[in-house]
Order: C-alpha cells, then structure tokens, then sequence
C-alpha cells in the first residue's frame, strides 16, 4: 500500500497546476466580437441602378468614377464622380474588347481593370479606363467544376484579383488553390496547398477547393473558401502559410450542420459533374488588414490581422437587411455593395 499512495497523491498538483492556468486562461483579455448594423450611407439613383439587369460588382477608381459590371448584360458601366450617367464601355461579344457570359471583374485604382468570361473557353481580358482593351489571355487552369449561388457561378475564374501588376485567380484544379498571373497571362506561380477533404472524386475534390484569393494591403494574400466547411487561410508574400482560420458562428450553425458529406457516385465516362452550393457570397479586405466575410444569410463576418473574428455585421439598406454579392474597399475607405449598388461608412 506504501507504494501505492504517492501514484494516488501525485496527480492531484497537476490537477490544481491545469486547474489554475484553465482559470488564467479564462481571465486572459480576448477581442470582443462587436455586433452592429451599418445603414446605407448613399446608392447609385434609380435611374441609373435600373438600366443593369444584375450588378455583380460595383467599384471606385482613385479619381472618383464607378465601374458596375453587369454580368447578366455582358457589360461593363462607367458612371461619373457625380452619379449622373453611365456609359457602357464593353458590351456584348465574342470577339477581344467584348464580354460574352463574364463571371467576374476587378479594377485597380488608376482605373485599369479586368474581366473574366468565357465565349468558348475561359478567358481574362484587361482594359484601360475608358473601356479600350489592352490584353487578354485564356488561363490554363480551366475546370469543369462549378460552384453555384442563386444561379451565379462562383468558382474557377468567377473569382479574380488584380492589384495593377498581377491577377490571382482560384485554380485548385492545377493543384494550387492560387495562381498568379502577369497582365500579359504569364503564369507567375502557383502557391496554397489545397485542403483533404475526405474524398475520393478528383472533381469533388476541386469543388471543395474553389474559393476567393485576396491581395491584402497589409502585405501577403488571403484565400476563403466558400464550398464545403467555411474557413480561409493567410499566406505572407512568398506564399507561404501563416494560419488557418474556421467561419463559424451562430448564424450559420444550421447551414455548415447540413453540408454534404456524400455525393452521388458518377458513372465511368460520365459528362456530370459535382456542383457545390456555398455558404460564403464573397469577401474583401479592408485597408487596416481586417477580412469581411459576406455569408449567404445577411451579416458579414470581420476578422482582424491575426485572425481573431472581431465583428458580426448586418448591411442594412431601406429594403431591408442585405446579403452581398460584392464587397470592395473604395481607395477614401467605404465600402460599396451589391445587390443595389450600395455605399456604407464601415
């Protein structure tokens, strides 16, 4: 018995040790998550927002003028600093300088922009200001996966960045979940390992890769997937993985609780493929480095810099409460909002 007692005794320090840095860690100040609701500050009028048959980006240039891409017109808008009228600048086409099913838009401060779409096979095309194309080509990452949202596909090139000198573009399908091109479409590299997921279908696989990459001003890129379980990663500037961040919150507990875990299996040769339906809209970064994240119900999650989830955010418009289907960080700060082209004061 002599031997036996000190194994008795001996856990009970250990016990008080976990049980005072359990109490510790709970006294440790942590960021509080902030809940607000930030009403619309100022939209495009009516009788300009009502020429667009569905506004999936709505932008601001350095000098003060709008860009709407309007993906259901095959078009793209220049509107002036004074909201008084919107030229289109690209229309509809098969041939360079013209947009046929686009599924994607971003625009850099100086005015440049780009457009994915795909006539025939996927292509990004760069245009000047005033809408004059000045490149183009077909990245070689192409997929057959889709990611669908309200009848908007979401995945492969429906979602791009460019800064002025390079454009990311998701293609798990290459094995990376970020490629980075030239303006001139020189594959750059190719960075992000994409994440297991348990299945066995390479197509399956790829859907539950596809996401959004971010340039982010603070230096680095994020990436936030939208199929599957909601997380996103940071990467610093060589690429390399920082941290791993879930998207979770009480918001969403119901819909990640019925994600898929099985699909139905595909015949040999068959020409179907998996689609995925997301529980992330999109996303953007703030100048300070914050991550907002639109979900498919209304409210933004905000992560800060070291990934901490900071606020829960409802965009509230006089129609009501809004789910974003584009957010972008104009260069004075607010953020501008689609459905509706809208501005807000974050």
């Amino acid at each position: 018995m002599a031997d036996r007692c000190p194994a008795v005794r001996r856990p009970v320090p250990l016990l008080l040790a976990t049980s005072l840095l359990c109490a510790l860690w709970s006294l440790t100040p942590r960021a509080a998550i902030q809940r607000d609701t930030l009403h619309a500050t100022a939209s495009l009028p009516p009788f300009l927002s009502g020429q667009f048959r569905t506004p999936l980006a709505f932008q601001r240039t350095a000098d003060g003028w709008f860009y709407v891409f309007d993906e259901r017109g095959h078009s793209v808008y220049r509107i002036d600093p004074a909201m008084t009228k919107a030229t289109r600048i690209v229309s509809i086409g098969t041939e360079p300088g013209r947009l046929l099913q686009p599924t994607a838009f971003a625009s850099e401060p100086d005015g440049t922009f780009v457009v994915a779409d795909a006539p025939e096979r996927e292509r990004i095309q760069v245009f000047a200001d005033q809408g004059t194309p000045i490149g183009g080509f077909f990245p070689s990452g192409a997929s057959r996966f889709q990611v669908v949202l309200d009848g908007l596909v979401l995945g492969g090139v429906g979602s791009l960045q460019y800064d002025g000198h390079s454009i990311l573009i998701s293609e798990p399908a290459t094995g990376s979940l970020i490629t980075q091109y030239s303006p001139y479409g020189d594959p750059e590299r190719s960075f992000g390992r994409p994440r297991e997921t348990g299945q066995t279908d390479p197509d399956l696989q790829v859907v539950l890769n596809t996401g959004l990459p971010l340039f982010n001003p603070q230096g680095g890129y994020d990436f936030v997937f939208q199929a599957g379980v909601p997380l996103f990663r940071r990467y610093d500037h060589d690429g390399h993985l920082l941290f791993e961040r879930h998207i979770e919150g009480p918001e969403i507990d119901s819909l990640v609780a019925r994600l898929p875990t099985e699909w139905p299996k595909r015949a040999p040769g068959s020409d179907e493929f998996p689609v995925a339906h997301p529980i992330v809209r999109t996303a953007a970064i703030d100048r300070a480095g914050n991550l907002w994240v639109a979900l498919v119900v209304p409210y933004v999650y905000v992560y800060d810099p070291a990934g901490d989830k900071i606020r829960v955010v409802q965009l509230q418009t006089p129609a009501g409460p809004l789910a974003p289907t584009s957010l972008f960080f104009d260069p004075q700060g607010r953020l501008l909002v689609t459905p509706g082209c809208w501005i807000f004061a974050p």
